[in-house]
């Protein structure tokens, strides 16, 4: 028993490919090598400013570390 498939419409993704009614901005993926950077100077970021802030505070109180 075998089966006939006919494919009369293209899915999205394979008619953007060219086609002049495409969506001019497409979602494209990051590589990994990418986030982890991306993630570690968030990090570094958000641990600087953690020990600014920090900093700040206690230098406004009597308990101020010099």
């Amino acid at each position: 028993m075998t089966t006939n498939i006919t494919i009369t419409e293209q899915s999205g993704s394979a008619r953007s490919h060219g086609s002049p009614d495409a969506a001019p901005m497409q979602r494209r993926k990051l590589p990994g090598w990418l986030w982890f950077i991306a993630l570690w100077c968030f990090g570094v970021a958000s641990a600087m400013s953690l020990g600014f802030v920090f900093k700040l505070l206690m230098n406004a109180t009597l308990f101020a570390v010099k």
